[in-house]
């Protein structure tokens, strides 16, 4: 099962709404199952370097079927995954990268967000992700 645009549209106009409750301006992107780019918007006022942040994001999450913050916590000096924001072309280990399920409850691709706090990047994400 993959995702169709019109999914994607769904999740990114979810995810806006949110930024918008938590005053924000977001980067936001949508990659399908096999972690490529679906849809991808940049709202007005959200900063340029964030783009690139938030699509790593939901690679991450894609990747590993984890919120990329998860994969943060394991990540550290010490963890079982330290050092792996060095693979795959460079991830990103802080919140903002949820999976994306279908009803059967089956990985179909993954949201990412960047372009405030990581607490705001994850509230973003997770409301873009349920949008199904």
């Amino acid at each position: 099962m993959n995702l169709t645009l019109a999914q994607a549209e769904k999740i990114i106009d979810a995810a806006k709404k949110k930024s918008v409750e938590l005053d924000t301006k977001m980067n936001i992107t949508v990659v399908d199952a096999g972690a490529n780019m679906l849809a991808f918007v940049r709202m007005d006022g959200a900063w340029l370097g964030s783009a690139d942040i938030s699509l790593k994001k939901a690679k991450t999450a894609r990747f590993f079927d984890m919120n990329s913050g998860d994969i943060g916590g394991l990540s550290q000096p010490g963890g079982s995954l330290y050092n792996i924001e060095h693979s795959n072309g460079g991830l990103i280990s802080f919140p903002g990268g949820v999976p994306i399920e279908n009803a059967e409850g089956e990985i179909i691709g993954a949201i990412g967000v960047s372009g405030s706090s990581v607490e705001n990047d994850h509230a973003v994400a997770d409301a873009g992700a349920k949008a199904l």
